[in-house]
């Protein structure tokens, strides 16, 4: 690769499509910002009514982008919040919750951060942005927390006001790599020739190399291919290299994983023993089933995920809430991965409310509050979460706020995503220690 020119992208390859720049707002819609229309507003119906004194959050997504868009993360937030105030609000106040589309365009995530603060919102809560790098110091100079949010980037995992849930792609694609030591023969990773692509190779082979097995073969595409069969014959060529074991093909492309398995299905066709291994993000209950479910190319394939599989009951609580006060809204899929992060980042913003009380409830006190020592239960859907002020268990490999290191191993049957058995839960903590990131 040498005398190619890389290109910047946010770190989790499932989202590293360059967005299409928008055009600035003016002054005059930044302002004012009132509706939906302009990209920001308070979700429809979210304040449960007109209390006196609402507690204000905000909750961020991407929405109608030629990119990855969210739209399930605002309608959560809308969700939980009509939910809470149906029910007496949080020690007596209601909880109103404003929304801003961050159109997957930098610009426009500052001036999300910028209305946040404006705003004097307390915090901002269970939501996506590519954009740490932009919106996090403006929240960090402001002091409002960033609760949640969906692990795309860096710095998500090293600002001071970042409280997240997950552990990203880094946990992600440590603990597949932990799985398919075990499973698979030859490994192929299949990722976007870019910064953060060359940052997953590592992460894989880190789980890899704890089950003993050998590093993945690297195999590098254009991130904006619009058809990969050259690496698709290469990665099938690569995986077949053992003829007694079966081999695994692990595509890395974000939502170009689709575009990718195109080309993969029809030159499979040589190479059927091999088996494909992906992420959460990359490919979710939705994508199997468009794409064939138990007679699509992803059946009998490892996918590794932050939280148990949605038919788990310990999502029934959510689920409840969603046909409480969201039956007809489609744009909430209870087993999408960025409702289920909005809905923890919520039970995170509730148990601080409760734990200040009647005390006053700002930015500061909502932060001082996560620093204390808070210990935060979620029902089995995450390990009991808690933030330390200055450093994680992880902050020795750049991953200090990483607090979740605990990965889900799932696997396609008859085309739906299920437990795999024993190997259902990870722990990546020390996989991720010995990742050599250098």
């Amino acid at each position: 690769m040498t005398g190619r020119r890389r290109t910047r992208s946010t770190f989790l390859p499932i989202f590293t499509r360059p967005a299409r720049r928008a055009t600035a707002l003016s002054a005059g819609a930044l302002v004012a910002c009132a509706s939906l229309a302009a990209g920001c507003g308070v979700i429809p119906g979210a304040t449960g009514g007109s209390g006196d004194d609402p507690i204000k959050v905000m909750t961020w997504a991407p929405e109608n982008t030629n990119a990855t868009n969210k739209p399930g993360m605002p309608a959560m937030a809308a969700a939980y919040a009509r939910w809470i105030n149906a029910h007496g609000g949080i020690n007596g106040r209601k909880l109103k919750v404003l929304y801003c589309n961050d159109h997957n365009d930098s610009v426009y995530a500052v001036k999300c951060a910028q209305r946040a603060v404006d705003e004097n919102v307390v915090a901002v809560v269970g939501s996506y942005s590519q954009f740490g790098d932009s919106f996090l110091p403006r929240l960090e100079s402001a002091g409002i927390p960033y609760i949640g949010g969906y692990g795309v980037t860096n710095d998500e995992f090293t600002s001071v006001t970042s409280y997240p849930v997950n552990g990203g792609q880094p946990a992600l694609l440590a603990g597949l790599g932990k799985a398919l030591a075990a499973n698979c023969g030859p490994v192929a990773l299949v990722r976007p020739d870019s910064i953060a692509g060359d940052e997953l190779a590592p992460l894989l082979d880190s789980g890899l190399k704890s089950g003993g097995h050998t590093a993945a073969d690297d195999q590098l595409a254009p991130e904006d291919s619009t058809e990969y069969s050259t690496p698709s014959q290469r990665a099938l060529q690569s995986a077949t290299k053992d003829p007694v074991k079966r081999g695994c093909v692990v595509p890395a492309l974000g939502d170009r994983t689709d575009t990718f398995m195109d080309s993969f299905r029809r030159a499979r066709e040589k190479f059927p023993a091999v088996r494909t291994a992906t992420v959460l993000g990359s490919v979710d209950q939705s994508v199997i089933n468009a794409t064939g479910g138990a007679t699509g190319p992803y059946e009998g394939s490892y996918i590794t995920g932050w939280y148990p599989v949605a038919s788990d009951a310990r999502w029934n609580r959510m689920k409840k809430v969603i046909n409480e006060q969201a039956f007809d809204d489609n744009r909430i899929d209870s087993a999408d991965a960025g409702v289920q992060t909005t809905w923890i980042a919520y039970t995170v913003l509730k148990a601080v409310l409760e734990r200040l009380g009647d005390q006053e409830v700002s930015a500061d006190s909502v932060r001082r509050t996560l620093d204390d020592g808070l210990k935060v239960s979620t029902n089995g859907l995450t390990p009991t979460l808690e933030w330390q002020p200055y450093q994680g268990r992880l902050a020795s490999i750049g991953f200090a706020r990483l607090v979740n290191t605990d990965v889900t191993v799932q696997v396609v049957r008859d085309g739906r995503l299920v437990s795999a058995g024993k190997e259902g839960v990870v722990d990546v903590t020390k996989t991720l220690q010995n990742a050599d990131l250098g």
